[in-house]
């Protein structure tokens, strides 16, 4: 991770310099929330885009100290001039209101109480969003100053969980094709994980581990594993036991997936989520 001081920064502790950096190259300020954990890794990051007036970008958990360093990191960028949501799962969107009541601005989201609602190739403020479903059905990447702002599309380090709904798996993988033939970034700031220079072959690396995972799945199969724990022992054996629901939620997108292309053999056992909304 590439990153240098800025006079913005002076003044904070250690601690607070490693939850607030300007990324080197890009006219970009990641605030890191303490919210560390097995879903958010190092935690939840915040992104701060352009000078007077400023993007935001997932505002993150509320967390009182969070919140302090974003104000800051916008009242030094002249202002706030508008909050996007990559999605609205809580760890990104929970600081939103909060924000913007003590920053009044306009809020552009795919879902919700948003004043400008998030479509495919949308201009708002600096940023061109590119629909990226798959880990959420509400999730947008949003493309400006060089950089793609991923949220939980792409992460800085390990994959993402992709939800089963219909289409989700396909419309993910489109996605990330679509990004990847992009030449308008070379930079990935991703919702957790640290930022990825090397843009492109993170997204090359994200399509290739996908596949390699459903073609695990389809060989798993083909060797007449049926039920859920079977193929999760095959295709997911290295996730560790507490992360093993996720790989569940994943699992039933790639039958979802193989049910899609007429692939699926019967007599699968499917997983089942009724009543959440993804």
């Amino acid at each position: 991770m590439d990153a240098e001081g800025s006079s913005e920064h002076e003044g904070f502790s250690d601690q607070e310099a490693s939850e607030l950096e300007e990324l080197s190259g890009h006219d970009i300020v990641r605030v890191r929330a303490s919210n560390p954990g097995p879903m958010t890794l190092s935690g939840t990051n915040t992104w701060v885009v352009g000078r007077g007036g400023a993007w935001v970008i997932d505002p993150g958990p509320l967390l009182d100290r969070h919140l302090e360093l974003v104000l800051d990191a916008v009242d030094a960028r002249g202002g706030l001039a508008g909050v996007a949501l990559t999605h609205d799962h809580a760890d990104h969107s929970e600081a939103v209101r909060t924000l913007l009541d003590a920053r009044p601005a306009p809020l552009a989201a795919a879902r919700g109480d948003a004043d400008v609602r998030l479509e495919d190739d949308l201009r708002v403020g600096p940023f061109q969003a590119v629909s990226t479903p798959g880990h959420a059905r509400d999730h947008f990447a949003l493309i400006a100053a060089g950089a793609c702002f991923t949220g939980d599309a792409v992460l800085g380090e390990g994959s993402v969980f992709i939800s089963p709904y219909p289409g989700a798996m396909s419309g993910y993988l489109a996605a990330l094709e679509r990004l990847r033939l992009r030449k308008d970034f070379d930079l990935l700031c991703p919702g957790h994980g640290p930022p990825v220079r090397d843009a492109h072959a993170k997204l090359d690396e994200y399509i290739a581990h996908r596949l390699d995972r459903e073609n695990r799945l389809i060989a798993a199969l083909g060797e007449g594993r049926r039920t859920v724990t079977e193929l999760l022992d095959a295709v997911w054996s290295e996730v560790p036991e507490a992360l093993r629901p996720l790989a569940t939620v994943t699992l039933a997108a790639h039958l979802d997936r193989l049910e899609e292309q007429h692939a699926l053999p019967a007599g699968v056992e499917r997983p089942s989520f009724e009543g959440v909304v993804w």
